[in-house]
């Protein structure tokens, strides 16, 4: 029997864009600060849902992170992945073009994609006529975009 060696992974940035703060910076101080982010929703009308409280991610710009003409091709959730790994690499003080690209990757778990984008493409397509489904509908909907 052959034992392998073990394979180590490291960590060399972090990045994040969650309900406590848009950047590792911005949650940690939440963090220190005991701060809760559930609040109000603020991102739909809850009138008629009974849930009235969520953490919400709030004050997020993808053109601080991301082209804008690319963050228009992405769901919400994968600008905030795109955005938090754009930080992580930044942190990391990697020069991409100076890494082995075959080793070097993303694990990202996700059990279904941009459901906004979803239920606003299936509105257009009710109102519109689908021929007016954006061509990036299933790029953006589906949940593996983010890594």
């Amino acid at each position: 029997m052959k034992i392998e060696k073990k394979r180590r992974v490291v960590i060399t940035g972090l990045g994040t864009v969650n309900p406590t703060g848009n950047t590792v910076a911005e949650s940690w101080a939440a963090v220190k600060a005991g701060r809760c982010a559930v609040g109000p929703i603020t991102a739909f009308d809850t009138t008629d849902f009974k849930v009235k409280l969520a953490a919400e991610v709030k004050d997020f710009d993808p053109a601080e992170r991301i082209d804008r003409r690319e963050a228009r091709k992405m769901a919400r959730f994968t600008q905030f992945a795109v955005a938090a790994a754009d930080e992580a690499i930044h942190d990391s003080g990697i020069a991409l073009e100076n890494i082995d690209h075959t080793r070097f990757g993303v694990i990202l778990s996700s059990g279904i994609g941009g459901l906004p984008t979803i239920e606003e493409e299936h509105t257009r397509g009710q109102q519109r006529g689908f021929e007016k489904v954006s061509p990036y509908f299933v790029p953006m909907s589906i949940g593996n975009m983010a890594a």
